[in-house]
């Protein structure tokens, strides 16, 4: 009886040992295969957010995934055993207790039946201290576009291009031209836009007009305060008073740009080959500055026009430039137009032609216009030996208003009305 009692308490023993056996190689499988997840889920994460995590930050994770996981795995086999013991001590007294190496158990491990959350685990508190080497190597993404076709994309992030647009710069304009938006962007507000703007101010350039000036003449921004001053004061050493100079800075803004030696060569090259003083030479330019910073092919090209096809003398030439010097900078292709219907179908004399330029600087279509409305009225007279002569400058100058009621003795409806029939 009592080996059989022996037997009965044996075998209830080996089947519980061997049930929490199995309970015990079946739940270490699991954890195992929830680290190696764990494992491949940080690999990946960390492969593909490899420009936003460093490596520090990654091995950090894995620590503490394999903390949880060892803890949790830790609880497990401790209840078991427990368990086990338990059953054992009710079944019989000489029954020896089943033991298992344990390994030590932390006291920071949540309670079981929470589910495994990897991403969790992984997270990162915002408030941890890191390194100085992990926070240098953190890199902020900057909301300025890498790349755009438009100006107009950065003007919210630029404070340099938000200024130059409460100025009146047409940036539209500015980003057509070939490098020129780049270098705006690469201008700091303080150091390069605002002492040229204090600069202009400071010369006499009226505050409305930084706009047109910086629109025509972006490169004045890249300009030295030495340079700039430098080409001011030769103007005033040429005796330009500085209310001409702001006025022909505000007209002609490449003045600015060009060398102090380059504008005395352009100064020198109209006295010599017009034969003028210096007083008709500042005169001139005062009037027409872009003539000291534009290109010298057209004038070149208007002086022999001028002379070997519309006949005209030395001094005829030198009272035609002091009168219109915009005559210079025409198109070299009107200028024959113009002269061939004033001579030619108005029969006006060459010298009246000298005497009165201005009407080589008008448009043909208001010559033709008014010529022939003074012919339809039959008041077409411009010899000044005739009763009713009618001046060519009073032709060319007046309004449409003060042509009809002073030259025609017509109104301005009449006028209106044979342009529309002609």
């Amino acid at each position: 009886m009592a080996s059989s009692c022996t037997q009965l308490c044996q075998q209830g023993r080996n089947l519980l040992c061997s049930k929490a056996v199995a309970r015990t190689w079946q739940y270490n499988t699991q954890v195992r295969h929830c680290i190696t997840r764990g494992s491949i889920k940080i690999l990946n994460d960390f492969s593909i957010n490899n420009g936003n995590h460093t490596t520090t930050q990654t091995r950090q994770r894995w620590k503490q995934q394999m903390f949880c996981y060892s803890d949790l795995a830790t609880k497990h086999l401790a209840t078991e055993a427990l368990e086990n013991k338990n059953v054992e001590e009710t079944s019989t007294a000489d029954v020896v207790a089943y033991k298992s190496p344990l390994l030590p158990i932390r006291d920071a491990v949540s309670v079981p039946n929470m589910p495994l959350d990897l991403d969790a685990a992984a997270e990162v508190s915002a408030l941890e201290l890191i390194s100085e080497e992990e926070a240098v190597s953190i890199t902020v993404p900057s909301d300025i576009p890498p790349a755009s076709i438009s100006l107009k994309d950065y003007v919210d992030k630029s404070e340099t291009l938000s200024k130059l647009v409460e100025l009146g710069v047409n940036l539209w304009i500015l980003e057509q031209r070939p490098n020129v938006g780049s270098m705006l962007l690469k201008l700091d507000l303080n150091t390069d836009v605002s002492p040229k703007l204090l600069f202009l101010k400071d010369i006499g350039v009226d505050v409305s007009r930084f706009g047109h000036i910086i629109t025509q003449n972006p490169f004045v921004l890249t300009e030295s305060l030495e340079n700039l001053h430098s080409r001011v004061n030769f103007l005033k050493s040429q005796k330009f008073s500085p209310e001409t100079v702001a006025s022909m800075v505000s007209r002609a803004p490449y003045i600015l740009n060009f060398s102090v030696k380059r504008l005395d060569n352009r100064m020198g090259f109209y006295q010599q080959i017009l034969k003028l003083s210096a007083s008709n030479t500042r005169d001139i330019l005062a009037r027409r500055p872009k003539l000291l910073c534009g290109s010298l092919e057209p004038v070149k090209e208007n002086l022999k026009v001028l002379e070997m096809e519309l006949g005209f003398k030395k001094n005829e030439i030198q009272h035609i430039v002091i009168t219109v010097p915009n005559v210079l900078t025409r198109d070299p292709r009107k200028l024959p137009q113009i002269f061939d219907f004033v001579h030619n179908t108005m029969k006006v004399p060459h010298d009246l032609i000298a005497k009165f330029p201005q009407v080589l600087n008008c448009r043909l279509m208001r010559i033709r216009e008014r010529h022939q409305f003074l012919e339809y009225l039959g008041k077409a007279q411009y010899k000044p030996d005739l009763p009713n002569y009618i001046s060519l400058e009073r032709l060319v100058i007046m309004p449409n208003d003060i042509f009809c009621t002073e030259l025609a003795l017509a109104k301005s409806a009449d006028f209106s009305l044979f342009l529309k029939t002609c």
